[in-house]
């Protein structure tokens, strides 16, 4: 139900859009609530199809994940599964590896940015389910960065809990996220994110200032990136602190929105 798709597969779209008239529409306003992840999904959804616009909508807490550790200080699984790394700063991305993420352009970012920071590099962790890394591998090197891109594949459990935690930000430009799991799960860890709006719950983020927001664009993310590693060094922690809450008072509500 979200237009992204409506303008990026038409086609498909459009028989989606029989399928809503015949079947699905009717469903939905037949239904006691239909559940939307935050506020900006079910405001995207509105309008989409032709047709049994009347049906009851209701946001539910998604209840990402918490990816707070309790490990002691200097103890980084992260660090320990991927020695390569050392002991370098970095922007971080967990999750699948798909067009949709915009890591091409992330990839074109970082390079214009890195010389900002040089202590700094880019994780990008997750399963290629597409096959793009060996193209997004040999970008960055055209782009003279392949050495400070990194990619550890899946993570989980204490890696990744501490590749969360001990990242500089979270960064994610995707083109479209119904809500944003890995987003919520960072700021669970009190590790401020760098996102689209096209993140749907990109407007909690911002309000709280728990991150910083952009537009997909290569133009505005670099931006932000800039924004972001220029920014004074004791806005870090207030940001962490903003994270955190941005999670415990918008992401992990027991009791549902109307």
């Amino acid at each position: 139900m979200d237009p992204y798709f409506r303008s990026e597969r038409p086609v498909k779209h459009a028989a989606k859009q029989a399928f809503w008239l015949l079947w699905q529409g009717r469903m939905l306003s037949n239904a006691h609530a239909v559940l939307f992840t935050c506020k900006e999904e079910k405001r995207l959804a509105r309008g989409t199809f032709f047709g049994h616009a009347d049906y009851r909508e209701r946001v539910v807490a998604f209840c990402a994940a918490d990816q707070a550790t309790s490990a002691a200080p200097g103890l980084d699984a992260f660090r320990a599964a991927h020695p390569v790394l050392q002991d370098r700063d970095y922007l971080l991305f967990v999750g699948r590896i798909h067009p949709k993420k915009a890591y091409d352009q992330l990839i074109t970012v970082f390079a214009t940015v890195a010389d900002l920071d040089p202590g700094i590099d880019l994780v990008i962790a997750g399963p290629d389910q597409t096959g793009w890394v060996p193209a997004l591998k040999a970008q960055a090197e055209t782009l003279g960065i392949g050495n400070r891109v990194h990619w550890p594949g899946m993570i989980g459990g204490d890696v990744k809990q501490a590749a969360c935690a001990n990242a500089r930000a979270f960064v994610l430009p995707s083109h479209q996220e119904n809500f944003g799991i890995v987003v919520a799960e960072a700021l669970s860890a009190g590790t401020p994110v760098l996102i689209s709006n096209k993140v749907n719950i990109w407007r909690e983020i911002e309000s709280d200032g728990a991150g910083l927001v952009a537009p997909d664009t290569v133009e505005d993310t670099s931006d932000m990136l800039r924004r972001f590693l220029t920014m004074p060094a004791e806005a870090a922690p207030d940001m962490r602190l903003a994270a955190r809450r941005c999670y415990d008072e918008h992401l992990m509500r027991r009791n549902a929105e109307t």
